[in-house]
């Protein structure tokens, strides 16, 4: 898949991995592998760039006598979402034209 619509289409996925509950790193790139590949070298800047949008929280627990990172949506997060689905409409349309015009390509 194309670095660029990749990079675009990450930062929904963790987004959307915490919709219904928080989770921690290692899961949610568990969580995302049958749909999008991440490594924890891609995972870790996207969260900090959406911790500094406010789209997250974190919260420091103890797991196994080791800190863990716990991240959890907030509406600014859920609004990115419902944006970007907002806008997956367009996306949409210029697919069907790509593939209208080449249909003999």
């Amino acid at each position: 898949m194309n670095p660029q619509i990749k990079k675009g289409l990450l930062d929904v996925c963790v987004l959307a991995n915490l919709v219904e509950s928080e989770s921690y790193g290692y899961a949610i790139i568990s969580n995302l592998e049958p749909v999008i590949e991440i490594s924890e070298s891609t995972l870790y800047p996207i969260l900090k760039r959406l911790l500094a949008k406010n789209a997250i929280t974190v919260t420091k627990r103890i797991h196994n006598n080791r800190i863990r990172k716990y991240y959890k949506i907030t509406e600014i997060g859920k609004n990115e979402i419902r944006q970007f689905l907002k806008n997956w409409n367009q996306v949409e349309d210029i697919v069907d034209y790509i593939r209208r015009k080449n249909t003999n390509a």
